[in-house]
């Protein structure tokens, strides 16, 4: 019955959730929370969900994870939260063009390094999609599939279209996938109609009256 809770409480929160803006698996990663260092277990496992990086199943068993294994849990997080603290620094350089440390992708090149396994076509609810198979247990390979895509983002070098949502008040990055490459927004429905409402405002306001 906690199983059949659990795979519940996860498949609603899969369902309600808000698409993925950013375009590349890392860059989503790191929008997940907008204090890297505060990321809980809940939101990282929603994202593993989201993401399909795990199934429903597997997301149901490892939200009960804190509380039959939390020493393996917290250990997991405190690697998911230096890993997405350090994609951000590293993402936040790459936006402005300037040097990555190469602490910043230590992080990176730890999971890379212990995640050992490859990649298998899955059938899952009338959809093909990848799936990373670990070679060995633990925990370390939920995060291989963020650390490979970061890599492969680093990369690119100073040509990756990298960007910054233009809303001051967002901080959300995105990869530039449009025709003219001159996206601004992390979405034009949220942000960019934001901006269009403020434009209209500013401009259709009545100018004060002076006497």
């Amino acid at each position: 019955m906690l199983v059949l809770t659990g795979y519940l409480r996860f498949s609603v929160s899969i369902s309600a959730t808000s698409p993925l803006l950013g375009g590349r698996l890392c860059l989503d990663f790191v929008n997940t929370s907008v204090a890297p260092s505060s990321l809980s277990w809940d939101e990282l496992i929603h994202f593993l969900g989201v993401s399909r990086v795990i199934s429903s199943e597997r997301g149901a068993q490892l939200l009960a994870l804190p509380e039959s294994d939390p020493q393996a849990a917290e250990g997991l997080l405190q690697k998911a939260r230096q890993l997405c603290v350090s994609l951000r620094k590293v993402f936040t350089a790459m936006h402005r063009k300037q040097k990555i440390a190469s602490e910043w992708a230590e992080s990176v090149n730890d999971i890379l390094r212990i995640t050992e396994g490859h990649d298998e076509l899955v059938f899952e609810n009338g959809v093909w999609r990848i799936e990373f198979i670990a070679r060995e247990g633990g925990l370390d390979w939920l995060l291989a599939a963020v650390a490979r895509s970061a890599a492969e983002l680093v990369a690119e070098g100073p040509g990756a279209r990298l960007r910054l949502c233009a809303n001051p008040r967002c901080g959300l990055f995105f990869y530039d996938n449009s025709r003219t490459h001159r996206r601004r927004w992390c979405s034009m429905a949220i942000c960019g109609n934001r901006n269009k409402v403020a434009a209209f405002a500013r401009k259709h306001s009545t100018p004060p009256q002076y006497s």
